[in-house]
């Protein structure tokens, strides 16, 4: 069930965004989340459209303009958004606008763009596609659920392309609520300090990545998804490790054909040993980067990994910061992407080099 990533786009909070990979040094945060390094908007949206659209709108519908651009393609024929949040923005400002309004002359526009599945909406009615459109709200597996249902879409015949994306953006009323449930960790160090000074709890952050998926090859093609494997809460690391053998053996591979290993470790003692252990077993002398440290932790973070893994592809570059151990074999062919959710939602993906 192969897929060619012909075209990405990321907003996060590295400079990403129109970038070949990660530029510069990686940028650091004390604050108590990482927030996305935002491009100006009216290059790439309408002014009159953006300034009545809330900022994670703006961020996903930017990527997702891009990315097709990106790929050379005016027209997906399926948009495919994951998301856990959902517009939180406009949520919290409807429930605040009707408390200080007393419930009366409430404002539609944030209403109307409250729905999760905004961001498709809003990028099909933009584009003018009236293909397959999608949003999945599955928490740690909302990208993954989108990128899943497009590749699939793909093999089966009822689609050529796809633009899938996962989208998420911290509020202020967000992180005090789940504040008050102890799900975050003081970002005393900075934020590239994250995964060795480990705590209990996460540091959060957002941000937003498209990917222009396709059957075939195209001039512009960066790197291939061989396979994506999705495992809900594995009953101990042993059942994840099965799971990556039997993925990487029905794709003609072993352990030691990966070159990289890319780990979505973020300091949490409570669930960083899926990490530890998996690697361990398995990877052991196998090059490993780190990526939250550059986005923080969120629901759709694996986005940003894959964008992360493809623009290496791309380039044949391993940008600055994120390498924690060993060599990176050249020419680098193989990627694996090992990310989880609070421990529960766990994900695979396996890249290749596209020659």
């Amino acid at each position: 069930m192969s897929v060619y990533i012909q075209g990405i786009s990321c907003i996060s909070p590295q400079r990403s965004f129109l970038s070949e990979g990660l530029s510069g040094e990686p940028v650091n945060y004390d604050t108590p989340w990482l927030s996305c390094i935002e491009p100006v908007y009216k290059e790439h949206i309408n002014p009159t459209l953006a300034r009545r659209l809330s900022r994670y709108i703006k961020m996903g519908v930017t990527t997702a303009l891009t990315a097709l651009k990106d790929a050379g393609i005016e027209m997906p024929q399926a948009v495919i958004t994951g998301t856990g949040l959902g517009s939180t923005e406009d949520n919290e400002k409807i429930l605040l606008a009707m408390y200080e309004n007393q419930e009366r002359m409430i404002n539609p526009t944030h209403f109307i763009q409250s729905t999760h599945n905004t961001i498709s909406s809003q990028i099909a009615i933009m584009l003018k596609c009236h293909d397959y459109n999608n949003t999945y709200v599955h928490r740690g597996f909302s990208f993954e659920s989108a990128l899943l249902d497009g590749m699939l879409l793909i093999a089966e015949g009822k689609s050529e392309t796809a633009l899938v994306g996962g989208v998420d953006a911290v509020t202020e009323g967000h992180y005090i609520n789940y504040a008050r449930i102890n799900r975050w960790r003081a970002n005393t160090n900075g934020s590239l300090r994250m995964i060795t000074d480990k705590g209990a709890g996460v540091v959060p952050g957002e941000g937003s990545a498209h990917f222009l998926i396709g059957k075939e090859k195209s001039p512009n093609t960066c790197a291939c998804i061989k396979s994506l494997e999705l495992i809900y809460k594995p009953a101990s690391s042993a059942q994840v490790i099965e799971r990556c053998n039997r993925m990487l053996a029905e794709n003609g591979l072993t352990p030691a054909d990966i070159d990289l290993v890319i780990s979505g470790n973020n300091g949490d003692t409570t669930n960083d040993f899926f990490y530890q252990e998996v690697s361990g077993q398995l990877f052991p002398d196998k090059a490993t980067a780190y990526f939250k440290h550059l986005c923080g932790e969120y629901e759709t973070a694996g986005a940003f990994a894959l964008w992360l893994a493809a623009s290496i592809l791309k380039t044949h570059q391993i940008p600055d910061g994120i390498l924690q151990r060993g060599v990176v074999a050249s020419p680098l062919k193989n990627i694996l992407i090992y990310n989880h959710h609070r421990g529960d939602q766990h994900s695979l993906y396996l890249l290749t080099a596209v020659l």
